[in-house]
């Protein structure tokens, strides 16, 4: 396994939204793209384009039927079928939303009700090393607790600490869970990778804010000691001194089994007004340098967990690009094992972040919902056949206190 991680990735969000005319529904993007009919395909799919790891994940709320029930049928399929295959998963178990019977985010028995589910998983399957266990925490609590937009739905800076706090604690009690069923498991932590620039002089305060606040997620997943300001906004928003020492101690612990994902789009990098107001900035600085920005922080072995352009004849010129920065870092000593083009198809109204049910394709695969291979397929297939022998991982500790000998 010492070879640079390709991926794709089975795009399996399924956070709950209202209506125009109120009712709320679950927007499951595994149903609208057609996997539940044709993962069989899928899986072969991704075989044909060389790729040997899937961001990949079970439905979480048609799996965790209520505490200690679970419906593993689904996955007793697929992941029999990726073991047979070789496809090697890195396991997303939570995406953007929960069961029904939890309720929320902002319910605090749901962490250890998910570390139990990761219990179960990890029994279950225990040839499965590499996990997510809760995907971007901070565009999670963001939009269902901050933006109003899915679960939840709250807009505060108090719903949003209750929701970072209980998406924080349920990964590192879900990590814990696992590793006493699989010590030498690795946690591939995939984030947004975000940066604020001040539109004028007068919202470069607001800006400096935010670029402290995106680190948030991470910082109490690894440990991070945050700044005043932040510890501040923090506490002033709920989160008790024993809760900040909790995630300081066992954060700190479990970073040595921890990879640091970094995704990043178009859309990463804003416009800060002066009354706040956020707008689209287009790439400025991109993955290279805010990748960079992360790695100082935290110092960690980093993979590249998602990109991708909703423009089926422009992305294979950004995957070039992005890859380009890939080979930088790595020439420049980050240690940065694998790269994701996110997802292996098309997806369904990720044009409204997932707020309107209009059906719209987005073209952003690998394939089109056809089953059908993009440009940027053909582009990433021939990428991986000319760099699989030439760019191996990275063979490295993962903590100066890692008891293990090397990543992968």
């Amino acid at each position: 396994m010492n070879r640079f991680l390709f991926s794709t990735g089975i795009e399996n969000s399924y956070p709950t939204i209202r209506l125009p005319d109120g009712v709320t529904v679950r927007v499951d993007e595994m149903d609208k793209c057609l996997h539940y009919q044709r993962w069989h395909e899928d899986f072969q799919l991704v075989q044909e384009i060389g790729i040997e790891y899937l961001r990949y994940g079970p439905p979480y709320y048609r799996t965790h039927l209520g505490p200690g029930s679970y419906d593993w049928s689904f996955s007793d399929e697929t992941f029999s079928e990726l073991r047979k295959r070789n496809i090697t998963p890195i396991v997303d178990l939570c995406h953007f939303g929960v069961p029904d019977w939890v309720g929320d985010f902002q319910n605090p028995e749901w962490p250890h009700l998910f570390a139990e589910y990761a219990r179960a998983f990890a029994v279950r399957f225990p040839w499965v090393r590499f996990y997510t266990p809760v995907n971007e925490i901070s565009v999670c609590a963001m939009f269902s607790a901050l933006w109003g937009l899915w679960n939840e739905r709250l807009s505060s800076d108090r719903a949003f600490v209750m929701a970072l706090k209980n998406l924080c604690r349920a990964t590192l009690l879900a990590e814990r869970c696992i590793l006493e069923i699989r010590p030498d498991a690795r946690f591939i932590q995939s984030e947004s990778s975000d940066y604020f620039h001040p539109a004028e002089p007068a919202a470069q305060e607001k800006a400096d804010l935010l670029n402290e606040k995106r680190f948030l997620s991470l910082d109490l997943c690894y440990g991070k000691d945050v700044s005043a300001r932040m510890y501040q906004y923090l506490t002033d928003n709920g989160m008790m001194r024993e809760d900040y020492a909790w995630f300081q101690q066992t954060g700190r612990k479990l970073k040595p089994h921890s990879i640091m994902g970094n995704d990043y789009y178009i859309t990463n990098e804003r416009l800060v007004g002066r009354d706040g107001e956020l707008t689209p900035a287009g790439e400025i600085f991109g993955f290279y340098v805010i990748a960079r920005q992360y790695f100082e922080r935290y110092h960690m072995p980093t993979m590249h967990t998602e990109t991708n352009l909703p423009d089926a004849l422009r992305s294979p010129s950004w995957l070039w690009k992005e890859w380009a920065n890939i080979i930088r870092l790595k020439q420049d000593g980050i240690p940065i094992i694998g790269f994701t083009w996110y997802s292996l198809t098309d997806q369904v109204d990720w044009d409204t972040v997932l707020c309107e049910n209009n059906g719209k394709v987005n073209p952003l695969g690998l394939y089109d919902l056809n089953r059908r291979i993009r440009p940027v397929g053909q582009q990433y297939q021939r990428l991986i056949e000319q760099w699989r022998e030439a760019l191996p991982a990275e063979k490295i500790c993962l903590h100066p206190d890692s008891p293990m000998p090397d990543l992968l």
